[in-house]
């Protein structure tokens, strides 16, 4: 029997959405071993005088419990 645990985690990424997910999960992976899937929950953009300056996601991130 395994056993899951959620967290939700933060990213931000001048690049892309994409980037944003991509960084955020190889961040986590450097402290929580064994993470099994990600959802995005939210996707937000900064912008400054018209233009995108950042893209943030928000995401809950899965994990097997050893």
């Amino acid at each position: 029997m395994s056993v899951a645990k959620i967290i939700e985690i933060s990213s931000e990424s001048t690049v892309g959405f994409e980037d944003a997910v991509n960084k955020g999960i190889a961040k986590a992976h450097e402290t929580i071993k064994g993470i099994h899937g990600a959802w995005v929950k939210e996707q937000k953009v900064s912008i400054k005088n018209g233009k995108i300056t950042a893209y943030r996601v928000n995401m809950q991130v899965t994990f097997v419990i050893e």
